[in-house]
């Protein structure tokens, strides 16, 4: 699904985006950013939640400078949603492992939200 990432740009599916995105396991790319600026805050978040996935992914950055502080993690773990943070390079390589096929322990529904810069 996603064919490569380098600072400031994401290719997924032959398209290249040079913003952030949220991405979900079927395919859909949606336009996104974060309300305050270096920070995922729960508003950045809830739209990947209400779509109830088995995990979210957040790509915080090529050097990770993104924060995620403990109420937005809070608020994604406290619904049974499985949670993983890291720098963007390696974010979208989960997210691309989580939705392989025929992986039956990774769940199959999975949104990745990825900053691209910074």
């Amino acid at each position: 699904m996603i064919d490569h990432y380098e600072f400031g740009k994401i290719t997924i599916e032959g398209k290249t985006y040079d913003y952030d995105v949220e991405v979900r396991w079927n395919g859909e790319v949606l336009e996104w950013w974060r309300n305050k600026g270096h920070v995922f805050g729960i508003e950045d978040v809830k739209r990947a939640v209400q779509q109830e996935p088995d995990a979210i992914v957040l790509g915080t950055g090529a050097n990770g400078r993104v924060e995620v502080p403990r109420e937005a993690r809070s608020f994604i773990e406290e619904k049974s949603i499985k949670l993983i943070i890291d720098k963007t390079e390696a974010a979208v390589e989960s997210f691309e492992l989580l939705v392989e096929e025929g992986n039956e322990k990774a769940p199959q529904k999975v949104d990745g939200l990825f900053h691209l810069t910074c």
